[in-house]
């Protein structure tokens, strides 16, 4: 039996009273195992999108399937349960906790599922191994540099197995080494399977991505798969 598309959103609207439109009839299909770049400069819309995309905000009009589930006009407690189960983020502060050790920041990415911290601690430890972090389990944030962040970031998101990653200019806060150590492990991830969307104002990381999506107005102007 086959898999539905990890994130379907057909004819996105969205407007404010003031800014007006800033999603206009957007239609993005991503089918499960992709790893897609959507590249768009300050004010494009892109923030919107990946709002609407992890279920942060809702659509004026449209629809939104994740992962088969219509997620439209779903009921904020809904809505949850959707974003712990399907949704992983990455997020370009990685908003890690301070006082918490590499191994319960991650962690807590299940404290919603209702699991003893035992259990959860066990799926932590092996996500970080995963991203290659074992060697720095009890190190808190202010311990670690930022490509480290990132990956306990990467686990965070990782650990409940999610339908789709959500990565917010994953490389920002990084230098340039690190940025592409970012990058070369969400590709080895997306290689083994994971659904990743890289959301990003810069052309050259969403360029080298199988897939770039432009968006530019709050429209999407180009969808491009790379040629092998």
């Amino acid at each position: 039996m086959s898999l539905p598309p990890a994130l379907v959103l057909d004819e996105i609207t969205k407007s404010y009273p003031g800014p007006g439109v800033v999603l206009d009839r957007v239609s993005i299909r991503i089918e499960p195992g992709e790893l897609v770049g959507i590249v768009g400069p300050s004010g494009s819309g892109k923030s919107t999108l990946l709002h609407i995309m992890g279920t942060l905000d809702s659509p004026t009009s449209g629809s939104v399937r994740i992962a088969g589930h219509d997620v439209s006009s779903s009921p904020d407690d809904e809505l949850a349960a959707i974003r712990a189960q399907e949704i992983g983020f990455i997020f370009q502060s990685f908003f890690l906790i301070d006082g918490l050790s590499a191994l319960d920041n991650v962690a807590n990415g299940l404290l919603y599922r209702g699991l003893p911290i035992a259990e959860r601690r066990r799926a932590a430890t092996k996500e970080l191994e995963r991203v290659g972090m074992s060697h720095r389990l009890d190190h808190v944030p202010a311990q670690l540099s930022g490509g480290e962040r990132q990956r306990v970031a990467v686990a965070r998101a990782l650990i409940g197995a999610p339908s789709l990653v959500l990565a917010d200019e994953p490389t920002g806060n990084l230098d340039s080494a690190a940025s592409k150590r970012a990058m070369d492990s969400l590709r080895a991830l997306n290689d083994e399977g994971v659904t990743i969307v890289v959301i990003t104002h810069d052309p050259k990381i969403a360029a080298s991505l199988p897939r770039t999506i432009e968006i530019l107005d709050g429209r999407i102007v180009a969808d491009d798969r790379m040629v092998a």
